[in-house]
């Protein structure tokens, strides 16, 4: 098949729906298919095509976002004719967008008008529009209503509507009026974050909490940052923060009021080897945000065989047996969040090494090629009762 990937963000943007973007585009070529993505220029200019390891990728001309250090976003006027022009030169079989904003939503309406099969895949919830949007909360609540139903709009012209978690799924009947969403995880390659056999990494010489992911507002990496301040003095908590983003500079700040300059550093963007050897270092994961519709982060931590602290919001707690390989805090309360990493901590060796195991074990409904293998059939003309539970 010739498949034609809509992606509103894709590498080198850093985020969850980019880099599943881009594993998609991977997986779907090393099967045989031809795959072309179109996506934003990651800085200004005209539209251009460059050939890729995992795809054809054709990027769209762009605008930057003041709001934001390096999101871009692709304007309807100046991308239209260029989408049609990808579409006369690939002749596709099939699209599958990510999302219904300007490229996903032009991609749709081009592939009906030619009748191509369309499939769709959200990433989207209202609170990731927040950094983009300095105004009252009450103004951002219009525009989050509005976005669902323009989602609803978009995505119910495709003919399969999938998301990465059954909650997203229900979040997308009750607020975009979607019937049949197919609730399907993005999908994770585990063997890429276990230890090879033979292989021996130290762990750190204090206890150490991770953080991997963009440094937004809706991630509240500020409550991990007060929780840190008050784990107890004898354990001498270390925290790492891997990732970029709007509030870093902000997290800094409070980091150095809280006297912690010394016990939280921030890595920024880092390589794919350099992030693996921070899951299999570290002696907990923690994702406070609370907007995650699967979290890929909390995945590949898991992965690692790394115990977790996440927020008990959106999809985070389908990835938490309590107790048996982390625990779930109460959202944005960094009293609990500080006791249950103390928690953890406190165990004996063995018994933190079977809380980790037991993350690496829940992945395993996570794998990449199930999910690939899902797609495939979809993109063939599976339809959402073929796969629906």
């Amino acid at each position: 098949m010739t498949i034609l990937i809509a992606a509103d963000t894709y590498p080198p943007h850093v985020n969850g729906a980019a880099q599943f973007c881009y594993r998609l585009a991977k997986g779907m070529k090393a099967r045989g298919h031809k795959v072309h993505v179109a996506a934003c220029r990651p800085d200004a200019g005209k539209a251009y095509t460059e050939t890729l390891p995992e795809a054809t990728v054709h990027r769209l001309r762009s605008r930057s976002v003041p709001t934001h250090e390096y999101f871009r976003i692709s304007l309807p006027w100046e991308i239209k004719k260029d989408i049609a022009a990808i579409f006369d030169e690939i002749n596709p079989d099939v699209v599958h967008v990510q999302s219904h904003y300007m490229i996903g939503e032009h991609v749709v309406y081009e592939a009906q008008r030619r009748g191509i099969r369309i499939v769709a895949t959200n990433h989207f919830m209202p609170e990731n529009l927040n950094p983009f949007l300095p105004f009252p909360q009450w103004f951002k609540n219009i525009v989050g209503k509005v976005s669902w139903r323009d989602m609803g709009k978009v995505m119910g012209r495709a003919d399969v509507v999938t998301t990465p978690t059954p909650l997203a799924a229900k979040a997308m009947h009750q607020h975009a009026f979607l019937r049949k969403v197919l609730p399907l995880s993005n999908g994770i390659d585990a063997g890429n974050y276990e230890l090879a056999e033979g292989e021996i990494i130290e762990r750190h010489a204090n206890p150490t909490v991770l953080f991997a992911g963009r440094l937004a507002e809706e991630k509240h990496i500020d409550v991990l940052i007060d929780a840190i301040a008050k784990m107890p003095a004898d354990l001498n908590v270390h925290l790492e923060i891997v990732g970029g983003g709007e509030v870093k500079n902000a997290l800094k700040a409070q980091a150095e009021r809280l006297g912690l300059a010394e016990k939280v550093k921030f890595f920024g963007l880092v390589s794919d080897e350099d992030l693996r050897k921070a899951y299999i270092q570290a002696d907990v994961f923690c994702m406070p945000g609370t907007a995650e519709l699967q979290s890929l982060v909390s995945l590949e931590a898991m992965s690692a065989s790394t115990p977790v602290v996440l927020a008990n919001a959106m999809a985070l707690p389908h990835l938490v047996d309590n107790g048996v390989n982390g625990y779930l805090f109460t959202p944005m309360d960094s009293d609990d969040l500080a006791a249950k990493i103390t928690k953890i901590l406190r165990l004996s060796e063995a018994d933190r090494t079977a809380m980790g195991e037991a993350s690496h074990a829940m992945v395993a409904r996570h794998g990449l090629n199930k999910t690939l293998d899902t797609f495939e059939d979809i993109y063939r003309g599976g339809s959402y009762e073929d796969h629906a539970l």
